[in-house]
C-alpha cells in the first residue's frame, strides 16, 4: 500500500476555476456566504440553502438540480379507490359498524388500564382515536398517500429488511449499548391494537401539509391526547456505516452498539409512512422546545428494537407535529431549522 506521501508527489495538482468566483444566489442576489452556495448542474445557478423552498439542512451528495431544472411529479389527489389500494386497507372504512367497534375496543382498554392500588402509576401509551367521519379519514390518507408518491416512496407500516442491506437477525436490542427499555406487555397491546386499526383503514387525525419553507409536515387534523400513539418509524433497516456518506434527511437511530460496525439505521427513502414528515426542532433555537409536541423512543418488542413516536402532550386540531432529532446522538444539523 502506498503512502499518502507517494499518492501527492505524483498526483497533478488542480487548477483553480474562477469562473464561478462571481456566483450569486438567485434569490436574494448575494455571493456572501459561498460555503452554502448550491450550483445547480442543469443550469449553473446558484442558491443558498437557507433560500431554498424547502430549506436544503445538509449539502447534497453527487448531483444536485434546482427546482426549474428538476423533473419531479406534482402532488397529485388520488381517488378513493387508489387510495385503499395504496394502503392496503383490508376492508371498507365506510363500514360504520367497525368505526364503532374500535371505539369500542378503544374504551376497553382504556378501562382495563386502570388500577385500584395507591402507588404512582407508571404512563402507558394511548391507543389514537380516528376520526369518526369515514371520509375526513379518507381525505386525511390520501394527503399521505399522495405525499409518499410525489417522493416516490412505498408505504410501508413494519421494517423492510432488504437483501445487501442488514439482515433482520443482526436487529437485537441485546446488542444495544447499556441495554434498551422494553416495552410492556399494555403497552404492546396498544401498538398491536393500532396497527390492526391502520389496517382497517382507521388512522390517526393527521394530515401530510406541503410548506413552502419546510417541505411536507404533519397536521394534527383533530386532537390529541398526551401520551397517545402516533406512529412506528419505518423503512429500511440498514448499517450505520453504509449510510455515512447518505445525503437521505430523515434517517432514524435504530441500534446503537458498542461495535460501532453493528450500529442499525432505519431509512425511509423507499419505503416510510407519516413519521417520516413529521417534522424536527432547532436544538439552537430558543423557541425550539417551545414547539416539541412528540419524541421518538426506541424500545425493544420481542427481541427486536423498534421506534415508536408518541405525543409528549395535548395536541391541538391545526397543531404542526414537531419532535427532537437529536435525543440520542445530538448529531443532526439543525441548525438551518425554522
Amino acid at each position: 500500500m502506498r503512502s499518502i506521501a507517494d499518492v501527492m508527489a505524483k498526483s497533478t495538482p488542480v487548477e483553480e476555476d474562477d469562473s464561478y468566483g462571481d456566483v450569486t444566489c438567485e434569490k436574494c442576489d448575494s455571493g456572501e456566504r459561498d460555503d452554502e452556495l448550491l450550483l445547480c448542474d442543469k443550469c449553473n445557478k446558484g442558491f443558498h440553502m437557507k433560500c431554498l423552498r424547502p430549506i436544503v439542512v445538509r449539502v447534497p451528495v453527487g448531483p444536485w438540480v434546482c427546482v426549474d431544472c428538476s423533473d419531479q411529479r406534482p402532488v397529485r389527489r388520488l381517488s378513493q379507490k387508489k387510495i385503499m389500494h395504496f394502503f392496503r386497507i383490508e376492508k371498507q372504512i365506510d363500514q360504520t359498524e367497525k368505526s364503532h367497534l374500535s371505539q369500542e375496543e378503544t374504551r376497553k382498554h382504556r378501562r382495563r388500564s386502570c388500577s385500584l392500588t395507591v402507588k404512582k402509576r407508571r404512563r402507558k401509551l394511548l391507543p389514537m382515536v380516528p376520526s369518526e367521519d369515514p371520509e375526513q379519514r379518507l381525505a386525511q390518507m390520501g394527503t399521505l398517500a399522495s405525499a409518499l408518491t410525489a417522493l416516490g416512496i412505498k408505504y410501508s407500516d413494519d421494517l423492510t429488511y432488504v437483501p445487501g442491506m442488514a439482515p433482520r437477525s443482526a436487529n437485537r436490542s441485546k446488542f444495544e449499548k447499556g441495554g434498551m427499555q422494553v416495552l410492556s406487555k399494555e403497552d404492546l397491546e396498544t401498538l398491536e391494537l393500532c396497527r390492526a386499526m391502520y389496517r382497517r383503514g382507521e388512522c390517526p387525525p393527521l394530515v401530510v401539509v406541503f410548506d413552502p419553507l419546510e417541505g411536507y409536515t404533519v397536521e394534527a387534523d383533530g386532537p390529541i391526547k398526551d401520551l397517545t400513539f402516533i406512529a412506528e418509524y419505518t423503512g429500511d433497516v440498514d448499517y450505520l456505516k453504509n449510510r455515512e456518506n447518505d445525503d437521505c434527511d430523515s434517517i432514524m437511530t435504530l441500534l446503537l452498539s458498542d461495535d460501532p460496525s453493528k450500529t442499525l439505521v432505519i431509512c425511509p427513502d423507499k419505503y416510510g409512512n407519516i413519521s417520516r414528515f413529521i417534522s424536527g426542532i432547532n436544538n439552537h433555537n430558543r423557541f425550539g422546545k417551545k414547539k416539541q409536541n412528540c419524541k421518538c423512543v426506541r424500545y425493544s418488542v420481542n427481541g427486536e428494537c423498534r421506534v415508536l413516536l408518541v405525543a409528549t402532550r395535548d395536541i391541538a386540531k391545526g397543531e404542526r407535529l414537531y419532535y427532537d432529532y437529536n435525543g440520542y446522538e445530538h448529531e443532526y444539523p439543525t441548525h438551518l431549522f425554522l
